[in-house]
C-alpha cells in the first residue's frame, strides 16, 4: 500500500488562516500590527524569489512588511548600520536578512548584530542556546514547520526512533533538538556515519536534509515510517526534487512529504508565526 502524502499546501492553508486570525486579535486587543523587515543584498535570483514570496505571505495574513534591497557591493559597515536602525524601529518586530550574502560580507557578524528579540529566523547564538535548553521564544523556520506537519498528521513523536540525516545549524541540529524536546529518541547522521542504511532503517521518523537529489532510496526506509524530505534540488531537466526518491519510497513509507508542496509552504509560514510572536511580546 502506498504512503499517505503529507500535503504541506493544505496544512499551510489551515495554519495561514489561524495566523491571520492572530494578527486580527493583536490589532483589536493591543492596537499592534506585526512588522517584518526583509533585507536582501545583491541580485541572486533564488533569493529574490524567496523575498517576493515572503512579502506576499505577509500581505495575506495582515503583517506589515518593509523591503531593503541593497546593491551587491554594499559594505559590512553599511549593512550593520541598517541592522542597527531596524533594531531600534518600533514598528518592526522581526528582521530577516536573506542568506547567502555576497562573499565579502561576514554572515556570522551580521546575524549576531540582529537583536535576539527580532531574530525571527532564530539564527542568533542566544536563540540557538535557548532552543538547546528548551526555553525558546522563536524556532528556526524549517524544523518548526516539520514539527507542525508531524503534529497535523496526528503522529506522536514520544518514544519514537527518529533519524535526522544532515547536521547543518539551520536544519539538522535544531531539528534533532525539537524531536528530542518531544521525547523522541534521536540519531543524527552525516557524511561520516558508518552503515547509514542500517541506521535509517531503524527510524520510525526519518528527516532528510542534505541537499542531494534522490539520495534516500526505498531500501533505506523502514516499512510504515514517516519520511520528511527537506531537500530542494533542481535536476538537469529543470524539475524540482527532494533528497528522497519519492516514487520508490512512497511504496514503503507510511507517510511522506512531496517536493515541492511538502515542507516548503510550512517553512514560510513559521517565519510569520515568529514575527507575530515577537509583536505579541
Amino acid at each position: 500500500m502506498s504512503a499517505k502524502i503529507i500535503n504541506g499546501k493544505e496544512i499551510s492553508a489551515k495554519v495561514r488562516a489561524q495566523l491571520a486570525e492572530e494578527v486580527r486579535k493583536l490589532e483589536e486587543e493591543q492596537g499592534t500590527t506585526p512588522g517584518l523587515a526583509v533585507v536582501i543584498v545583491g541580485d541572486d535570483p533564488a533569493s529574490r524569489v524567496y523575498v517576493n514570496n515572503k512579502k506576499k505571505d505577509c500581505a495575506e495574513v495582515g503583517i506589515y512588511s518593509e523591503e531593503y534591497a541593497l546593491p551587491a557591493e554594499t559594505t559590512q559597515e553599511e549593512l550593520i548600520a541598517l541592522i542597527d536602525k531596524l533594531n531600534s524601529k518600533t514598528d518592526i518586530d522581526g528582521i530577516l536578512v536573506q542568506l547567502p550574502l555576497p562573499k565579502h560580507l561576514d554572515e556570522k557578524a551580521v546575524i549576531e548584530r540582529i537583536s535576539p528579540d527580532k531574530d525571527v529566523d532564530a539564527f542568533h547564538a542566544q536563540n540557538v542556546g535557548k532552543i538547546m535548553i528548551g526555553d525558546y521564544k522563536f524556532l528556526p523556520c524549517t524544523p518548526a514547520g516539520v514539527m507542525e506537519l508531524i503534529r497535523e498528521c496526528g503522529i506522536d513523536v514520544c518514544g519514537k526512533e527518529c533519524v535526522v540525516i544532515g547536521r547543518s545549524n539551520i536544519v539538522g541540529k535544531p531539528m534533532a533538538m525539537l524531536l528530542l524536546h518531544s521525547n523522541g529518541t534521536v540519531t543524527i547522521c552525516h557524511s561520516r556515519t558508518k552503515d547509514l542504511k542500517e541506521v535509517c532503517r531503524r527510524a520510525d521518523i526519518l528527516v532528510v536534509a542534505i541537499g542531494r537529489a534522490n539520495f534516500v532510496t526505498a531500501d533505506m526506509v523502514k516499512e510504515g515510517a514517516v519520511v520528511i524530505d527537506v531537500g530542494m534540488n533542481r535536476l538537469e531537466d529543470g524539475k524540482l526534487c527532494g533528497d528522497v526518491d519519492f516514487e520508490a519510497v512512497k511504496e514503503v513509507a507510511g507517510h511522506i512529504t512531496p517536493v515541492p508542496g511538502g515542507v516548503g509552504p510550512m517553512t514560510r509560514l513559521m517565519l510569520l508565526k515568529n514575527t507575530i510572536a515577537a509583536a505579541a511580546r
